[in-house]
């Protein structure tokens, strides 16, 4: 069995993402999947300008806790465009045993919470 690497496991995350995305009437100006370069997706909704955060993350570890240094980063470069700011973390694991890796073509359970905003915190004001 052919264990995903962290790039097909951030791709399987921004699939997730952007499906939900497309589905909520997001229009998707940009998309970047390279890892560790964010944001992952800069969409138009409403008008509004959002900066999207992707992580995949794998058991046992939480996908609804962000790298704070990250976001906040990102949060600063969003909000040089007026954009809002969001992080999306996507909870991956193996069905069979979740303490086992992710393998090409076999059955795996989400965690996904959906967009979570990012808010500045009280350091970078």
């Amino acid at each position: 069995m052919q264990e995903l690497t962290e790039q097909e496991l951030h791709n399987l995350a921004m699939n997730i993402v952007g499906k939900e995305l497309q589905e909520a009437g997001y229009e998707f100006m940009a998309v970047n999947s390279t890892l560790k370069k964010h944001p992952q997706f800069v969409c138009l909704k409403d008008k509004d300008l959002h900066f999207i955060l992707v992580r995949a993350v794998l058991y046992p570890n939480n996908p609804h806790e962000m790298d704070e240094e990250t976001a906040q980063k990102m949060k600063a470069h969003a909000d040089k465009f007026e954009a809002h700011t969001y992080y999306a973390g996507v909870g991956l694991h193996n069905v069979e045993d979740p303490s086992l890796p992710l393998y090409l073509d076999t059955p795996y359970t989400v965690t996904y919470a959906g967009l979570i905003p990012v808010q500045k915190t009280s350091s970078n004001e």
